[in-house]
């Protein structure tokens, strides 16, 4: 096996005991793309999902022993845009076992954290020998075709990091993204024959409860899939457009690298019609603007539309809040099989919005555009950001009063991270504001949990008021009413159970 894509395993740290049941499991979508992607250069790939199979670490070290491929890439990204950080914690505890049984292989990582901090990664962690800056796909094949990996040859490879012959940890020169007119071809698919699976294909992956409509039985099977790649904005709490990195600077700061490229139509509806012969409808796309250009998502729609399976799909896609003003287009958007948008709607407070956001919803009248998005038969995930910079007690609670009276059948309230690769995390090196000293320190979910602190908020605090929030609002009578209306009581009993669960906070209990 020319490598072996590794998607590592620590929702437990991560999630506490919300990974048992509630937490979704989902499938490594840049695994997969960097699977078929070498495997249509010639190359042999293959997949270790340790997530889904929940494998203990000997376990894994004893299938990655036994494989013995040339190269082990570390895939660390995620299904939220924290969890590239996040799951390090448990890709590092897994490379470094690795390496003690396999001592002469090339361990690689790429991932949102090692592309915004390249150098902090190689000097951290002894057992990673390379991690890639950017997305990785050329950087990846070209690495992949050197007839050794010694270091004389690794300097010559565009597009990664690693260390020089003293130990001291040096980026190549940068490597380009696949642009727009190349991804059908350069980013062909995804190599699903290599997940694992029980007895059906992606049967082991599972959706969040609120897009199975909170019904254990249409959270399974599950897929994610890619429509487009990047984002052209640059809000400074957000590092997504960190994998279109193209410079040698120590510290990456995503909105340095804003863009998006597309696959076509074409492509796309195969992708859809691959999924259905495999027996999936329950489907999240991934893409961070999906409704952002007509000329993108429309025609896709229209076609998914006419196709006989449409009315079986499940899926879920995020949008602005600004470009879903239009009923007859999200009618369209409704009859290709997507039931739920997800909107981040950030803060009530548009003073707060417009700090981070740079410009965007000013002239949106949020009500009215989730009132479009009902009328339209679409449920809406409202994401809700507290303890952003400009935060005070007084505008974190008008958003939750704000998102009371929204009363969306989902909500998702987070508190402010300065995630690596963020504006926010350069501004808190910057301020001196004290940061996670552990991987696991930037899950939302975690234990060890530290969320950034404002001028007048602790992060103690802001924590403390988005989990009281969370409880507030899905024992809120109004919300329960709705979920009891459009998905039953089972659904009220689910949420119910939920709501039960309670999350270890260090920075709260020590308070």
């Amino acid at each position: 096996m020319d490598v072996l894509f590794v998607n590592p395993g620590n929702s437990k740290s991560i999630y506490q005991s919300l990974a048992q049941s509630v937490t979704a499991i989902e499938p490594p979508t840049w695994a997969l793309l960097l699977a078929e992607a070498v495997r249509a250069k010639g190359f042999t790939p293959g997949i270790l999902d340790v997530n889904a199979e929940n494998l203990e670490i000997p376990e894994a070290v004893e299938r990655v022993r036994s494989i013995k491929p040339k190269l082990i890439c570390f895939v660390v990204y995620g299904q939220n845009v924290n969890a590239g950080t996040a799951s390090m914690s448990g890709a590092v505890i897994l490379s470094t076992e690795i390496k003690k049984v396999l001592p002469e292989t090339k361990i690689a990582f790429i991932g949102s954290y090692v592309q915004a901090l390249p150098k902090k990664a190689l000097m951290d962690e002894p057992s990673i020998d390379i991690v890639f800056l950017n997305e990785g796909v050329y950087a990846l094949i070209n690495l992949l075709s050197v007839a050794n990996f010694k270091p004389e040859s690794l300097v010559k490879v565009n597009g990664i990091a690693l260390r020089d012959e003293n130990g001291v940890p040096r980026l190549n020169s940068p490597e380009k993204v696949v642009p727009t007119h190349l991804m059908d071809t350069d980013l062909p698919g995804y190599a699903w024959d290599l997940l694992p699976k029980k007895e059906r294909p992606l049967d082991l992956y599972r959706s969040p409860l609120w897009h199975a409509e909170y019904q254990e039985d249409y959270r399974t099977p599950y897929a994610a899939i890619q429509t487009s790649l990047g984002c052209n904005y640059g809000c400074s709490f957000c590092m997504i457009n960190i994998l279109n990195r193209n410079d040698d600077a120590e510290v990456g700061v995503a909105s340095n690298y804003k863009g998006m490229r597309f696959w076509s139509t074409e492509h796309n509806l195969k992708q859809f019609d691959i999924l259905n012969s495999m027996g999936v409808s329950t489907i999240r796309i991934v893409d961070e603007m999906f409704l952002l250009y007509k000329k993108h998502y429309l025609p896709l729609c229209e076609q998914l539309s006419k196709r006989e399976y449409a009315n079986k799909l499940r899926m879920w896609s995020y949008s602005r809040v600004d470009t879903v003003t239009n009923e007859d287009f999200l009618k369209t958007v409704r009859s290709a099989g997507i039931k739920w948008l997800c909107l981040g709607i950030e803060s009530a407070t548009k003073s707060v919005r417009l700090e981070v956001s740079k410009g965007k919803f000013e002239d949106v009248d949020i009500k009215k555009v989730i009132e479009h998005v009902h009328n339209a038969g679409i449920e809406v995930m409202a994401n809700y950001i507290v303890g952003l910079p400009g935060e005070d007690k007084d505008s974190m609670q008008h958003t939750l009063d704000f998102s009371l009276e929204l009363c969306t059948s989902g909500w998702n309230m987070y508190a402010a991270m300065a995630l690596p690769g963020s504006e926010l995390y350069k501004q808190a090196l910057e301020n001196g504001y004290e940061l996670p000293t552990s991987y696991s320190g930037f899950s939302f979910h975690s234990k060890e949990t530290l969320p950034l602190r404002t001028e007048v908020l602790s992060a103690a605090e802001i924590l403390e008021f988005r989990d009281n929030a969370f409880l507030e609002y899905h024992n809120d009578p109004n919300f329960l009413n709705r979920i009891k209306l459009k998905f039953g009581t089972s659904a009220v009993e689910t949420i119910l159970k939920i709501n039960e669960i309670q999350l270890d906070r260090n920075i709260i209990t020590s308070n």
